[in-house]
């Protein structure tokens, strides 16, 4: 004969960003007592609706990546809990990502209160953290058995540095996650992380690439069986790789300045939707304890070719519009425009022009064969040609011009592989 008691009940406090956890107890007459946490059981037959018995802490949700990352977890019904500093207006949009969830969300219930959603599977939670402070920290992950750090800077500010938060902000979640029992670690560091990478443009490395070795041999050391994902350049909807260049605060009239003419310089970009479905990949699959994975696309180019492809999908790539490569070394005028943009806007500059980003821009991809990639986690990887003409077509010159909507809209090739 068995009863089952419920010593908790799963109440989930509406508005209080407390999460209310269920314990079953089974009762069995000729056995000893055993409990059972509700929120490790899966449940359902898959999808949204379901919970997969992954509860996750995704911290930098708000951000490009963050969002593929969100959905995707929502997708396979998980509980996601999204730390956050700024107004939950700034994320009020994730809380679709649970369809039939009950959601809760700490801060200004106005902001968010037409995007509560009823239901009884799945769960999205909003909670304020500071990344320097170890209780709000410990208050995002002591509930959650997977932690996935998105958290990055590509400019310092005079509140965060670049070892603020790739080194010290990385190492503390590490150090907290280990400390509460968090079973999975996912840490995003960078393709060409190294401590001591020979400077192109500026006089010493850059700053970026050093701060991300370091945090991931910070991570590491705190909480050894972390997974970490060394991304390339990810493209994408909102992404800072496409827009980049083709913002017009990048050119100088309608030419386009890079070092060498960017004929020096080989990349091999990444779509930010198979970085996303890594991810889950590497959470599902305890194999990926302790291992690194490159995050890198399926075809490598010389940055000059990329750039030539993405003015030609743009119709911006004539000499009627004034667009033509030029090397930068001799152009004194953008390297001002550059220094002046940093001056102006230091904690947020304008158009992403700043130092360290044109010192990046211009580091090869260093792809190593000794290390997995993500096709080593069953992704097959997105062609740059498939995705490129629709993340471009904001910026696309005459787009309904001269072109009827039931024609197929004309593509320029793809751009050329190094071979």
């Amino acid at each position: 004969m068995a009863a089952v008691i419920f010593n908790r009940a799963p109440i989930l406090k509406n508005q209080t960003g407390v999460i209310g956890i269920a314990i079953v107890r089974v009762k069995n007459y000729s056995s000893e007592d055993k409990a059972y946490n509700l929120t490790q059981l899966k449940r359902g037959t898959g999808g949204r609706s379901s919970f997969s018995g992954i509860v996750a802490t995704v911290f930098g949700a708000p951000g490009f990546v963050g969002r593929y990352v969100v959905n995707r977890l929502g997708k396979i019904g998980s509980q996601i809990i999204i730390p956050y500093r700024g107004d939950a207006y700034d994320v009020r949009y994730l809380k679709v990502a649970g369809d039939l969830g009950q959601v809760l969300f700490r801060g200004d219930a106005y902001d968010v209160r037409y995007l509560k959603v009823a239901g009884d599977l799945g769960q999205v939670l909003f909670t304020h953290f500071n990344l320097k402070d170890e209780e709000s920290l410990e208050k995002a992950m002591k509930y959650s058995n997977v932690v996935i750090n998105l958290i990055g800077r590509d400019y310092e500010t005079k509140n965060y540095k670049f070892d603020d938060v790739h080194v010290a902000g990385a190492q503390r979640i590490a150090k907290i996650a280990k400390r509460v029992g968090v079973e999975r670690l996912i840490h995003f560091s960078a393709l060409n992380a190294s401590p001591n990478r020979k400077p192109i443009l500026l006089k010493k490395p850059s700053g970026f690439y050093r701060s991300k070795y370091e945090g991931e041999k910070a991570v590491l050391n705190e909480f050894p069986t972390a997974t970490i994902f060394r991304p390339a350049d990810i493209y994408g909807q909102e992404d800072r790789f496409f827009r980049y260049y083709a913002g017009s605060w990048r050119r100088q009239g309608g030419a386009m300045p890079l070092w060498k003419k960017g004929e020096c310089t080989i990349k091999q970009p990444v779509y930010v939707g198979d970085v996303a479905a890594a991810v889950i990949a590497a959470v599902r699959d305890p194999d990926t304890a302790g291992k690194i994975y490159q995050a890198v696309g399926p075809k490598r180019y010389y940055l000059s070719e990329l750039v030539d492809y993405m003015y030609k999908v743009m119709r911006k790539a004539d000499a009627r519009r004034g667009y033509f490569r030029y090397d930068m070394r001799w152009d004194l005028s953008f390297q001002l425009k550059i220094t002046l943009t940093n001056l102006v806007s230091p904690s947020f500059p304008i158009a992403n022009l700043h130092w360290d980003r044109v010192e990046k821009e211009y580091v090869t991809d260093d792809v190593s064969k000794n290390i997995p990639t993500l096709e080593d986690l069953g992704i097959k990887l997105t062609a740059i040609e498939n995705q490129a003409p629709w993340e471009l077509k904001p910026f696309t010159y005459g787009l309904y011009h001269g072109h009827a909507a039931d024609e197929p809209y004309p593509q320029p090739p793809p751009p050329t592989a190094v071979a």
